[in-house]
């Protein structure tokens, strides 16, 4: 088979796929770049060759986003040349993907949460509302989704819990701190007596159960007035939750309970986090770091 194949295979993209020039530009420097690591015909390839030419970009300093990007382009020519009867088999089924590195979630520190939470002014129409949600959020390390799908028979304020339901129905019970109960009873004294949902938590100003939408809103409405110039969303201050915890010598596995994460590597990741900010700070201060 010709090394000249590429072309045809770019075609289909342009034609079938309808794929952007830039694409189609970087799709062809991508084989182009393997056919000369290769110096032989494309049909002369197995797994293991292909396995070395990972291996050989890797060892050139390409980060498993990049590996993974060349190795998709190389899956769908194979693919296209088996789909047009070029080869009998596709060498690249046998290839795994690189596992790609868990991106480290960004978190506020807790004088940046202290002022997030104290943005919202009880004198403004829903301001109580929105402390109690920032509050619960960060209080409980809530998942947006499980704040929203909050009913106020979930919650038992004397005791200081809160019932959530989580990914796959998962039901956990998660304790909530005195602030976040105090400022949930605020709320609901404030509460419009007019809400024509009885049954959800959070309303927005129809009365119906607010939605992820208006807490992402929320959350960068007070985020912006609090001065915090970091890019953040209700997530962030889940991951806060958890690092906040972790740095304070919480144990991972009451860490992982709290999160609802089935599998503790899920909860792993903020122990990353902690390790970067020893880093820095042995690194700040330590005379002979």
């Amino acid at each position: 088979m010709s090394r000249n194949s590429i072309e045809p295979f770019i075609d289909y993209l342009s034609i079938e796929r309808g794929l952007s020039p830039n694409t189609l530009q970087a799709y062809r420097r991508d084989l182009c770049q393997f056919r000369d690591w290769l110096k032989k015909e494309f049909l002369q390839v197995d797994s293991a060759l292909i396995g070395n030419y990972l291996a050989t970009l890797r060892e050139k300093g390409n980060k498993s986003r990049t590996l993974n990007r060349k190795l998709s382009v190389v899956r769908m020519f194979y693919k296209f040349l088996y789909t047009e009867g070029k080869i009998d088999h596709n060498p690249v089924e046998g290839v795994s993907s690189p596992r790609l590195g868990r991106k480290i979630p960004s978190f506020l520190s807790e004088k940046e949460v202290e002022a997030l939470l104290e943005a919202p002014s009880v004198d403004e129409p829903y301001g109580s509302r929105d402390r109690a949600i920032l509050e619960v959020v960060y209080g409980a390390g809530l998942r947006i989704s499980e704040l929203v799908n909050l009913n106020l028979t979930d919650l038992n304020l004397k005791g200081g819990w809160v019932k959530v339901l989580g990914k796959g129905s998962k039901e956990r019970i998660v304790p909530l701190g005195r602030e976040a109960c105090r400022w949930v009873r605020i709320y609901l004294r404030k509460r419009r007596i007019e809400t024509t949902d009885k049954l959800s938590l959070f309303c927005n100003r129809y009365g119906k159960r607010l939605s992820r939408q208006a807490c992402w809103k929320i959350t960068k409405k007070y985020s912006q007035k609090s001065g915090i110039t970091k890019k953040i969303s209700p997530h962030t201050l889940r991951h806060s939750f958890a690092t906040h915890l972790l740095s304070r010598d919480a144990d991972l596995r009451f860490v992982q309970e709290l999160l609802g994460h089935t599998n503790i590597s899920t909860t792993q990741i903020y122990t990353h986090i902690t390790q970067e900010r020893l880093k820095k700070v042995y690194k700040k201060y330590h005379p002979r770091a």
